[in-house]
């Protein structure tokens, strides 16, 4: 069995290829049962969550063990630990076992990516990235595979952590710079990428643009949410899981359980975008809102391209 660490799970995942194999398991799908929630009870009356997520295909199954602690921040650690492990369906040989963090900060922003494939305008130019944590340092590339990003405002409270994601950025060839004016960065952005575990809305209806990208991936409890009512009412809503998000993200739950939207007011999901069942944006004035809530479709698609670049073994047919 492959033992593989975080450089060895990123040097196997390069985004263009990540992205077509996320489109690919989209589009021809798997076996992949709701995700376990553990809550996770601490002495200070806190709690952190245990996510366990199978998924399998005819010839790979993995399953993902994820520790969710978000008050880690305070500690100087990261907010998610996690490990994959990926076997032979028919046998159930282990195959590899590899870092589940790096799999998954790497998947996650790749389908924020393929999302905005569908959703955001052609000539969309200028990001906005809310949050500064680890998601954030990989998205203006992703979003680069698929766009042609060239400008990258970052805002975060924390304004030190801000300038040095601006810096990381511009020595990655982007024009960028860190902002305390968020409702002027959304108006000047094409795509906003918000990745934060923040419980209060951050972005407001009214800050957004016509032809503006929304692209929701922090809030992942139905008492989390990133955008305010405002922004769903005024978007087109698409998300990765019909289920997932209208149950999980307090960004659509919330709006949903005050009776302002309904369940039929989600255009598609990214299934149904991949394989062509919807167009996806319509026109260059439209508000697109895409929820992510991660599915174990996409750390199976992840592994099983880690596995084979890291092995040498071609894909299964």
């Amino acid at each position: 069995m492959l033992h593989l660490t975080a450089a060895q799970v990123r040097q196997s995942l390069p985004m263009p290829a990540l992205i077509e194999a996320l489109a690919t398991r989209f589009r021809e799908g798997c076996q992949a049962p709701l995700r376990h929630h553990h809550h996770v009870s601490l002495p200070d009356g806190r709690e952190n969550v245990l996510l366990l997520m199978p998924a399998w295909t005819e010839h790979f199954l993995g399953v993902k063990q994820v520790m969710v602690s978000p008050d880690n921040g305070t500690r100087g650690l990261p907010a998610i630990h996690g490990q994959y492990q990926l076997s032979d369906t028919l046998t159930g040989q282990p195959l590899a076992m590899m870092d589940g963090v790096e799999l998954t900060a790497l998947r996650t922003v790749a389908t924020s990516a393929l999302a905005a494939r569908y959703l955001a305008r052609q000539n969309a130019a200028t990001l906005l990235l809310v949050g500064t944590g680890r998601l954030a340092h990989e998205l203006a590339a992703a979003h680069r595979s698929v766009r042609p990003i060239q400008r990258v405002l970052v805002w975060g409270r924390d304004t030190h952590k801000a300038s040095e994601l601006a810096r990381e950025l511009a020595e990655q060839g982007f024009t960028a710079h860190a902002v305390s004016d968020l409702p002027r960065a959304c108006a000047e952005a094409d795509i906003i990428s918000c990745a934060t575990l923040s419980r209060e809305p951050l972005l407001r209806g009214e800050w957004l643009q016509p032809g503006c990208h929304l692209d929701l991936m922090g809030a992942y409890t139905p008492d989390r949410r990133e955008a305010d009512t405002a922004c769903v009412l005024r978007s087109q809503l698409f998300v990765d899981s019909r289920i997932g998000a209208l149950h999980e993200a307090g960004d659509l739950a919330i709006p949903l359980a005050e009776g302002v939207i309904q369940p039929e007011q989600v255009q598609a999901d990214l299934a149904e975008l991949c394989r062509g069942v919807h167009p996806g944006r319509k026109g260059d004035h439209e508000i697109t809102l895409f929820k992510s809530v991660g599915l174990a479709l996409e750390d199976l698609a992840a592994a099983i391209l880690v596995y084979q670049q890291a092995s040498g073994h071609a894909p299964a047919p």
